[in-house]
């Protein structure tokens, strides 16, 4: 039973993250970069991107 509460909220915090990610994503397409607070993970993903381009 344990185990399938943690994993239900596991699933809705990667669920919550993706969203976020795509938000992120659709915003600097725009070119609206001033929704930041960076983590290093998002840090090295936005790089990523921005090198890509």
């Amino acid at each position: 039973m344990a185990d399938s509460i943690a994993q239900e909220r596991r699933q809705k915090r990667l669920a919550q993250q993706l969203r976020a990610n795509l938000v992120r994503r659709k915003q600097q397409a725009r070119g609206r970069d001033e929704v930041r607070e960076n983590t290093g993970h998002e840090k090295a993903e936005e790089l990523k991107h921005s090198s890509t381009e």
